[in-house]
């Protein structure tokens, strides 16, 4: 049994792609370049929005300066419409119900500014998780392990007591950093082909057996 979970937001507790992605293409249309459908935005997300933001431009216009156009459109833009589709995964909220039930801590770890990543929490999973932390100007994103061994030592645990959870490479990239066990959920952005090469200990196909795996129940490993 693992005593405490860290999760990964975007595309493992929260579907946010459809507001990114309407951001992003907001962003683009704004500055007069072609947008992009929202599968695209899978590939795009999962490194931060700056990286989001460089990615989504065309290469011929990924300049320092239409970079920074870029950010004063879309920040203000994603602020105001984050919560217009983005929803919980089915299956999510009572995971975390049943876990907080069984005494396991719950923390999240997340490449999106950190503002944005408590306010997020805060609205969609109000009271439920012990911390909560996402990057900040001038620091490493994932998968530096950096929150992540932060956050294992506020809980006061060993890396063997807590698995990491998340939906990209970054994230396994992130565990093996960490030196943590990774668990790939299969409903996210990514494949389960990327998240096996990552190095994910775990493959899940829904909350329900993400639960299993953590309280110690019999799970499959490396589907």
């Amino acid at each position: 049994m693992y005593q405490a979970v860290i999760f990964d937001l975007d595309g493992t507790l929260l579907n946010t792609i459809g507001d990114l992605a309407q951001a992003g293409n907001y962003t683009l249309a704004q500055m007069g370049l072609p947008g992009h459908p929202v599968e695209a935005y899978k590939y795009m997300v999962g490194n931060g929005i700056p990286m989001l933001l460089h990615r989504m431009l065309p290469e011929t216009a990924r300049t320092e300066e239409n970079e920074q156009r870029a950010a004063q459109l879309f920040f203000p833009y994603y602020d105001q419409h984050k919560e217009d589709t983005t929803a919980p995964y089915d299956g999510i909220v009572p995971l975390l119900d049943r876990l907080r039930g069984a005494g396991v801590k719950l923390g999240v770890v997340s490449n999106k500014e950190d503002h944005l990543t408590r306010q997020v929490i805060g609205q969609y999973f109000p009271g439920v998780f012990d911390d909560v932390r996402g990057h900040v100007l001038g620091t490493p994103t994932k998968p530096d392990p950096h929150l992540v061994h932060e956050m294992r030592a506020a809980f006061g645990l060993e890396p063997g007591q807590v698995l990491y959870a998340g939906d990209s490479n970054v994230d396994m990239f992130t565990a093996r950093n960490a030196g943590l066990d990774g668990c790939g959920v299969l409903w996210g952005f990514r494949t389960a082909q990327e998240l096996k090469e990552a190095g994910a200990r775990y493959l899940v196909a829904a909350p329900s057996e993400l639960e299993a795996l953590v309280l110690g129940r019999p799970a499959q490993k490396e589907r």
